[in-house]
């Protein structure tokens, strides 16, 4: 029975609570993409109910509707009908929904897009840093050497100048000049300020001030900072925004640069950093004196907040408490296992995302990301993976709290500082037994944590940032069964056949969206499986759909996330509509590049209508030549 798209669009729209309930619409291969203004207004299990709708999940803010290839569009075209609506992009809808999210969740996201693109300079650092001061522990002749020099000087450079790197990254997402942005980078580090690191050794009195119209500037910079840079970067770019609007484009070439960048630099060395530096002063005053505090309580608090501290980008200054305990009477670093301990459930968590995640990119970040927190250095693990997905980073707290604690408890005491994690134990001598437990388990604790409550957040393998699976939601949509006369689906790609429960996606691997199978494929080209009609394509080329004999309706959709490629490495051969034989070449892709890319290449081959055949068949696995038999539906 076909199905009234009309009726299936006026039921969504009706139950969607009218135009007012509604901010923007758009669809992709399988979903139709709705933002709405409050979901609490919906009744989602009315909603699932809908003939016509498999299933139904909110994902990063979008409301996502389960329909099916060549379906989605003509029940979307009917819902702009029904709504009065305007068709929008994908993207758009991406940014109608991040509008309507929380403001904390949108800081973090913001937080998370200026971290991922400079992960891999981070990433490669922390581990060379780490592995460096270890060595230069262990082995004190080779701390002496050029070789511990020059490999020192490669490890910090992204470090020493991560204000800058910051910088950059931010402008992109908050839509300013780079450039420009990295000036006021390298303004905030600027060889004629005093180092941010060297300040603690130094009095308050010999820190040069200039005074500016009575107003005084430290002469300070901020090395290893993180949130006075953003925050400047995001004020230089609404400035700059604002000038270009009012600036008449005669002038606007000069006096907009130039304003921007003196007006943002005064306000960053006047305002914005003095002010940070003094919230500083409060967070290690506080960090000092809470914990010597309640039988371990205290330390237990700071072991879950420390993290919080890294983000903020003042941990390196908790040296100045371990300076002082070190200059006490015992001559024993009581913080040094607080922070080991939090630096090491960060890490867990870290390695628990990597292990359990199915995305290629997430694993290629979360797993050396999670080894450089064991080392001590924990930037890539917490803005690379643990905050950008939350629940790892609460989970790592709770960890660090735990061993923390522990070490209170165990009265640990360090003889030097600089080094946590694994390499602690090389000023830890004393108490190796304790560290070691302590070490334990906070990593037992967090990764223990974050693989019960952490669950993938997957789009229809087209995005792997945040969100849900609707595989426990989905419903059968029962339909008439297929002509009797035997219908088969032949391989459109050659390499390896693998179940449909076995696609490195939870939405394909549920059989939400039909039955089918995955290919691991050996050579990037796509050919029509059966002589039919394309009912489908996508915009960023990497999956189409094709209707066959006896109506069956088949999604062929190249790669794991591959949307995100934007069509990047993919040759789209035909177009909607395109009548097409058995063996016609459809799509031609790069399988290097998506892999390069940090995507699986494995392509779903799903039968979308496989409810409406009861006697629907998989008759292949394994190895499998282009257009072998696949599946086939029998009298």
């Amino acid at each position: 029975m076909a199905m009234d798209y009309a009726k299936c669009a006026k039921e969504i729209y009706e139950t969607l609570g009218g135009r007012s309930n509604l901010v923007s619409a758009a669809h992709c291969t399988t979903r139709l993409r709705l933002v709405t203004v409050d979901n609490g207004k919906i009744d989602m299990k009315k909603l699932e109910n809908i003939d016509g709708v498999k299933g139904v999940f909110s994902n990063n803010g979008q409301l996502q509707l389960i329909i099916g290839t060549g379906t989605v569009n003509k029940v979307y075209d009917e819902f702009l009908k029904v709504s009065g609506m305007t068709a929008a992009t994908k993207e758009e809808v991406k940014a109608a929904a991040a509008a309507q999210q929380p403001l904390f969740k949108r800081m973090i996201k913001a937080l998370g897009d200026v971290f991922v693109p400079i992960l891999q300079a981070i990433v490669a650092s922390g581990l060379m840093m780490g592995l460096v001061e270890a060595l230069g522990k262990a082995l004190p002749l080779f701390q002496g050497s050029d070789w511990y020099g020059i490999l020192d000087l490669m490890a910090n450079t992204a470090f020493t100048f991560l204000p800058i790197l910051i910088a950059v990254s931010a402008t992109r997402v908050f839509g300013g000049n780079i450039f420009l942005g990295a000036v006021i980078g390298m303004i905030m580090i600027h060889p004629n300020l005093i180092n941010a690191w060297a300040l603690a050794s130094m009095d308050a009195s010999e820190v040069p001030v200039w005074h500016l119209f009575g107003f005084p500037i430290r002469q300070v910079g901020y090395q290893g900072h993180v949130i006075p840079v953003v925050i400047a970067i995001w004020l230089m770019c609404k400035l700059e925004k604002w000038l270009h609007q009012h600036v008449p484009e005669m002038i606007d070439l000069f006096v907009t640069p130039l304003c921007t960048v003196l007006v943002t630099s005064f306000l960053t060395l006047g305002i914005i950093g003095p002010v940070f530096s003094m919230a500083e002063t409060y967070v290690l005053d506080f960090a000092g004196w809470i914990i010597t505090v309640g039988h371990g309580i205290g330390a237990m608090i700071m072991g879950a907040l420390y993290p919080l501290t890294v983000v903020c980008g003042i941990h390196h200054m908790y040296n100045v408490i371990e300076a002082g305990m070190l200059s006490s009477a015992d001559g024993l670093n009581i913080w040094m296992p607080i922070a080991s301990a939090a630096n090491f459930a960060q890490g867990a968590a870290c390695l628990a995302v990597g292990l359990k995640a199915r995305n290629m990119k997430t694993k290629s970040v979360a797993i050396p990301s999670s080894l450089s927190a064991a080392l001590g250095i924990t930037e890539p693990a917490i803005f690379g993976v643990n905050l950008r997905f939350v629940k790892p980073l609460a989970c790592g707290m709770a960890g660090g709290a735990v061993g923390a604690l522990l070490g209170s408890i165990f009265h640990i005491g360090a003889t030097s500082y600089g080094v946590t994690g694994i390499p602690g134990f090389l000023i830890t001598l004393d108490y190796t037994v304790q560290y070691a437990i302590v070490m334990a388990v906070s990593f037992a604790v967090s990764f223990a944590l974050t693989w019960a409550v952490w669950k993938e957040e997957t789009e229809e393998g087209e995005s792997a940032a945040s969100g849900g699976t609707s595989a426990e939601k989905a419903k059968s949509t029962p339909g008439a069964a297929a002509p009797a006369a035997e219908k088969s689906l032949f391989a459109p790609l050659k390499g390896n056949v693998i179940s449909r429960a076995d696609i490195p996606d939870a939405t394909f691997a549920s059989g939400v969206l039909g039955d089918g199978v995955g290919i691991e494929p050996e050579t990037g080209e796509v050919v029509a499986p059966f002589d039919g009609v394309i009912s489908s394509v996508t915009d960023t080329k990497h999956a189409v759909g094709i209707t066959g004999p006896g109506e069956m309706e088949v999604l062929i959709h190249v790669g794991i996330d591959t949307v995100n490629m934007a069509g990047d490495g993919f040759e789209l051969l035909v177009a909607e509509g395109d009548h097409v034989r058995m063996g016609q070449k459809l799509i031609r892709f790069d399988i290097a590049k998506i892999r390069a890319a940090g995507y699986s290449p494995t392509t779903a081959v799903l039968l979308t209508n496989s409810d409406d055949y009861p006697d629907f068949k998989v008759i292949k696995t394994g190895k499998t030549e282009q257009l072998e038999k696949l599946y086939t539906i029998e009298a």
